[in-house]
């Protein structure tokens, strides 16, 4: 359906409003692709002047050759126009830019086309995803981007649909459902479309899924062919590489799924004709649980190559045998031409969760070379012949019994935010996270209908009322933007901020790489030294990828900005008190140099008071509560109950006075159109209400802190 119009503010030089005028049109195409649309050439090979897929090529370099927008002039860039957007939620879409049209994915997979000069919207698409789908996701109700093929484009919907959408009008014109809705799946990636067939993933492997990619026919939306990740029980796997998998595989590893989602990258190559899959962790986390602690457990954590006409598998390379520590290897996959030991190697690049960054030959999955890119010591080192890590065995926690501080943590050395990469510097660019987490087995879990299933035990490790542990923890936060010399396997420079989170990155033919970052601001960086050269104070945190493109003679550059994802659920409200919490303020925003256009004053972000009444629970209750709310409620309202800024603080919310009120909302689901969901089929009244008192015990814990730091002069 149609949403109204947004308000678009722009500036346009006399010179751009002459070309629109229609004298003579534009001398620059936007990524034209003439009237059969998009297809595998163009991608492959351009428009230069447009962004026609998620990666821009099917390489997934993120490099626009794009060079009017340089080192000596980038101090001039100001803003364009920009849109507001009507969802306040973490923002992380990729624009595409065809004929002229750029296009835009939003929070809850709502889909927006406007002109890309003068900002005028020319449609918009809302898929209406339940409210109440947002308990299935792990990190925000996000999308990351589209698809292209012909003239249609592809948006796969947080509930779990693929929809073709015709790309003039915004048009629905089929839908298919893709996962099994009575199972927590959720789509939050952007399809990518090869010789006619779109291929999408989903998520869920922290919920308890089991993890596939299918293919579906651009044209009628039929489903081609379905490649899981991992293995169906024993006796039920008809093709090879599953029964090849179901060997490293033990226990009643099925019943909960086994994980292996396949939520986030992929690249192409054309002329090997091979698609490269990310696959993800392991459902639940805890190996000791999902395979009795034993073997390998294909394919997870691997990148696996396979054929996209038949969904034939070819090769695999698994980065973490045995996953036990959420560590992905869905983080961005790309392809290069690289000269190694004196000759030129079709390879394979990706920096993963685990905090390892791999070269591998991407016709046979051959390791090439590795090395760690931030502090790891979950391992100390990979095998040089082999690519396999060589284990600290006291990180695995469900052996030891024991906890397990582990760095990089869940939240990876690397996340789903996109990398960069500069052919002449030979550069790589990672947006990159130092942060650790303990591991702590939860030795009472058992599989619950809704809510995370990881097998560890998310209260155990919760950050303490403690301003020297806080303290310690934000100091040993960061993120960095690191620039990596895949061939020599060092840094060659890094950028570092105050927060782990720092977001997806664009590299132009100007010499620069641009990024945004939860400091609210955008970026533009030399890519051979890393000096900072521009930014803009956008109001808001930026963890989108911005992209680039070209029309009327003038380069733009474009970022959906909105603070959100997991960062600024989970556990950002502990460590980023630096500058306390940031606001979402949901936007598109295009720049190009001599832009005029200004931004409205930012609103005041006031945060209610720590005002929580008296305490009057039970130290039982308090314990049951905090295992409670860190299984079910920390991955949205922060944990230890401190919320990051995106949705409600639970210690200000008037709700914990009422006893009555919080069962409406958390029992019974008053809110569950807005996505509080009911939780009555996981917990009792009794549960729930000692949710409700650890709730307000933590509130009066930070109140007190809060005082004592006055008191302190701090």
């Amino acid at each position: 359906m149609v949403a109204k119009r947004s308000k678009v503010w722009l500036a346009v030089t006399a010179g751009a409003c002459l070309v629109l005028a229609g004298c003579g049109g534009r001398t620059d195409d936007g990524g034209k692709v003439g009237a059969d649309g998009v297809n595998g050439s163009l991608i492959v090979k351009g428009p230069d002047s447009g962004w026609l897929s998620y990666g821009r090529t099917y390489d997934e370099q993120r490099f626009s050759p794009l060079s009017d927008i340089n080192r000596d002039n980038v101090k001039n860039l100001g803003l364009a126009w920009f849109s507001d957007l009507d969802t306040a939620r973490g923002q992380e879409s990729t624009p595409l830019v065809i004929d002229g049209t750029i296009y835009i994915t939003t929070a809850w997979s709502k889909v927006r086309a406007y002109d890309a000069v003068t900002g005028k919207e020319l449609w918009a698409f809302d898929p209406e995803v339940p409210g109440e789908s947002g308990v299935k996701g792990c990190c925000d109700v996000v999308n990351r981007g589209l698809g292209a093929w012909g003239n249609k484009l592809y948006l796969g919907t947080f509930d779990g649909r693929l929809i073709a959408l015709d790309r003039k009008t915004g048009k629905e014109v089929w839908s298919a459902v893709t996962v099994d809705r009575s199972k927590p799946y959720t789509i939050t990636g952007a399809p990518r479309v090869i010789d006619g067939k779109v291929i999408i993933g989903n998520g869920g492997a922290e919920m308890g899924v089991r993890g596939y990619i299918t293919a579906y026919d651009a044209d009628t939306g039929k489903q081609l062919w379905r490649f899981y990740t991992v293995p169906d029980a024993p006796g039920k796997n008809a093709e090879q590489y599953l029964k090849d998998a179901e060997k490293t595989w033990h226990g009643e590893y099925w019943k909960q799924g086994g994980g292996g989602t396949v939520w986030d990258s992929m690249a192409y190559d054309p002329e090997l004709d091979l698609l490269y899959i990310g696959v993800g962790n392991g459902s639940p986390w805890n190996q000791g649980i999902r395979s009795e602690g034993k073997g390998d457990n294909l394919y997870l954590s691997s990148i696996v190559a396979i054929r996209p006409k038949t969904g034939e598998y070819v090769w695999h390379f698994q980065t973490t045998p045995g996953e036990t520590w959420d560590f992905t290897a869905t983080q961005h996959i790309m392809l290069a031409d690289l000269e190694i030991g004196g000759k030129v190697r079709k390879v394979l690049m990706q920096a993963p969760k685990n905090g390892f960054f791999y070269v591998i030959d991407r016709k046979t999955g051959e390791f090439i070379s590795g090395k760690n890119f931030v502090p790891v010591n979950w391992a100390t080192g990979l095998d040089p012949k082999t690519g396999r890590p060589i284990e600290n065995p006291e990180s695995r926690y469900y052996k030891t019994g024991e906890p397990f501080i582990g760095s990089p943590g869940a939240g990876g050395a690397h996340s789903w935010h996109p990398m960069a990469f500069d052919p002449k510097e030979k550069l790589v660019f990672i947006p990159a996270q130092i942060a650790a987490f303990p591991y702590f087995p939860d030795k009472n879990w058992k599989h619950e209908a809704k809510g995370f299933n990881t097998g560890v035990d998310m209260s155990a490790g919760s950050m303490p009322a403690d301003a020297k542990v806080r303290a310690g923890a934000e100091k040993a936060t960061k993120g960095v933007l690191i620039a990596w010399d895949p061939v020599a396997q060092k840094e060659r420079w890094r950028v570092t901020f105050p927060s782990a989170n720092n977001g997806g990155l664009l590299a132009t033919g100007g010499g620069l790489v641009f990024q945004g970052n939860m400091k609210s601001e955008m970026a533009a960086y030399a890519t051979d030294t890393g000096a900072k050269l521009w930014s803009y104070p956008v109001q808001t945190g930026v963890v989108a990828p911005p992209v680039t493109y070209k029309v009327g003679g003038t380069q733009y550059v474009a970022v959906v900005a909105g603070w959100g994802g997991i960062w600024a659920l989970a556990p950002g409200g502990v460590i980023s008190q630096s500058g306390g919490p940031v606001r979402n303020i949901s936007r598109l925003l295009v720049f190009r140099l001599g832009g005029t256009a200004k931004l409205p004053p930012a609103p005041k972000l006031e945060e209610l008071p720590l005002d929580p009444p008296a305490f009057t629970g039970t130290a039982e209750q308090v314990a049951t509560g905090a295992y409670r709310y860190g299984r079910y409620c920390g991955t949205c309202h922060g944990d230890a109950a401190v919320g990051g800024g995106l949705l409600p603080d639970l210690r200000r919310s008037g709700l914990i006075a009422d006893k009555a009120a919080f069962q409406t909302v958390v029992h019974d689901g008053a809110l569950k159109s807005n996505g509080m969901v009911g939780w009555s089929d996981v917990m009792k009244p009794e549960e729930i209400e000692a949710i409700r008192q650890y709730v307000i015990h933590r509130a009066n814990e930070d109140k007190a802190l809060e005082q004592a730091g006055k008191a302190g002069g701090k």
